[in-house]
């Protein structure tokens, strides 16, 4: 076990920020005067295990080899939806371990999708906890995606390898920089978008904890009808500009504050991106507008805030779009898939392997047109190799494969096919809410079997961790030296 005393180190070092970050609803509490000893209790659990996981586990050899990368993130993700459930179950809420331990897992995966049946009258500090849960998935899946991700190789986020530490980018720091110029823009990220919700209306408690679940991209409000609660054009267009901010690479914020002024129009993901957003809101409007016969300036409010956080997998929502036909559903079901940017709080299959998947099929119909002909496939002016891309193909391949698997299982529990499929890809995808009456905008999770809720919690961990970072774990020789 001393080969991994480095992994159980940095999980007691997560353990600990994990339980003091519980101060804050802490203090919540104090000043709502919801006094109990949920939270102090969860706490001091949380903190008591980091510290022991911390000491016995110090070494002065504090490296990580892949097998170590591996096994932290998705320990690290597992255990912190662990202790994070522990105040859901101490709550008065009357949480089962099953509920506490999905709402959990939900937050610290930025799914969003929730089991409190009643958000308006929930303890405040509870609230706190669901955002700080989200604020701070949405920052460790940033800094994986720039420390871990790349040197695993999984489904080609090597390219994030080369995007933020090859030499030919003589304006970037290192690493360990990078990562702490991450952080500083997340928190001045956060800290602005809570300032113009504040300014637009939101008091300023709501503020505080939608700017953290904005920014994270997560999705959990305070309120039952979400974002609609506020019914202000403002706080949808502040809330809009936050998530699309949230959803494209970090990187590109620091390119740009290193010089390279121009990262926002060059960046391929970024462009495709914003043109998918673009794309889908005149696709749906249009559709609305001729076939629905709904045309009006809060129809194009409705259709342009959902389409961009179902796409970021954020989840908010602001009217039950259910309502809208079924060519929308499906349009959504397609956007759940696809996602934001790699290098971002956002998940689902994300923008660059679509491109490169396009660019791949693209090159198979030259070589049928020209079989002697030479192809190669190039991305933001770098060559795609036949690794890179094999890594791109499996992991897309995997992705529906796992799809398909979570919804037979949903299924097999007793769920009508729309709440099935929906579940299915707004898990893996971490969006937030599904389709259907059942788990649609307008519902949530907490009809759901037990069973369906801990299939999703697996769904939400697979597809939060690229898929292979867990499932390599299966692997017998993943454990060999």
């Amino acid at each position: 076990m001393s080969n991994y005393k480095t992994v159980f180190f940095i999980l007691g070092i997560l353990q600990i920020i994990l339980g003091v970050s519980m101060i804050f609803p802490i203090i919540t509490q104090f000043i709502f005067e919801e006094l109990d000893s949920s939270f102090i209790s969860a706490s001091i659990i949380t903190v008591i295990f980091g510290t022991l996981f911390l000491l016995s586990n110090i070494d002065n050899d504090r490296k990580l080899n892949l097998q170590h990368a591996f096994l932290l993130t998705s320990l690290s993700w597992i255990s912190v939806a662990i202790f994070g459930s522990l105040p859901f179950i101490f709550s008065d809420l009357n949480l089962s371990v099953t509920d506490s331990f999905f709402e959990s897992m939900s937050g610290i995966t930025t799914t969003g999708s929730t089991i409190i049946t009643d958000l308006n009258s929930a303890p405040k500090a509870i609230l706190v906890w669901r955002a700080i849960l989200q604020w701070l998935g949405g920052i460790g899946i940033i800094v994986m995606a720039i420390t871990l991700m790349p040197i695993m190789n999984v489904g080609g986020m090597q390219l994030l390898k080369v995007s933020s530490s090859d030499a030919s980018e003589k304006i970037l720091p290192k690493t360990k920089e990078i990562t702490i110029r991450i952080i500083i823009i997340y928190l001045v990220l956060t800290f602005l978008c809570a300032f113009f919700y504040k300014i637009f209306g939101m008091k300023f408690f709501d503020s505080l904890t939608h700017s953290m679940t904005t920014i994270a991209t997560g999705g959990f409000s305070n309120y039952n009808d979400s974002i609609g609660h506020f019914n202000n054009f403002k706080i949808e267009i502040t809330s809009m500009i936050f998530i699309i901010l949230g959803s494209i690479p970090f990187i590109a914020y620091i390119k740009y504050l290193s010089g390279k002024k121009n990262i926002f129009y060059t960046d391929t993901q970024i462009k495709s991106f914003i043109k998918i957003i673009f794309f889908s809101i005149l696709i749906l409007f249009l559709y609305l507008t001729l076939f629905n016969k709904s045309f009006s300036t809060v129809s194009f409010r409705s259709v342009s805030f959902n389409v961009i956080s179902i796409l970021t997998g954020t989840g908010y929502v602001t009217t039950n779009f259910d309502s809208w036909g079924n060519f929308p559903l499906i349009y959504f079901l397609i956007l759940m898939f696809i996602g934001g940017c790699a290098g971002s709080t956002t998940c689902g299959i994300k923008i660059f392997r679509v491109q490169i998947l396009y660019l791949f099929l693209k090159n198979q119909l030259k070589k049928i047109i020209y079989p002697r002909g030479i192809f190669i496939i190039k991305y933001d002016n770098n060559n795609v190799n036949e690794k890179f891309m094999a890594s791109i193909i499996s992991f897309i391949y995997l992705y529906i494969i796992i799809f398909f698997i979570i919804a037979a299982l949903l299924s097999l529990s007793g769920l009508d096919f729309t709440t099935s499929i929906s579940g299915a890809a707004t898990s893996i995808s971490n969006v937030g809410p599904g389709l259907g009456d059942l788990i649609g905008p307008n519902g949530n999770f907490s009809q759901l079997p037990n069973f369906s809720k801990w299939v999703l919690s697996l769904g939400m961990i697979l597809g939060r961790l690229e898929l292979f970072a867990i499932l390599v774990l299966f692997l017998p020789s993943f454990w060999q030296k």
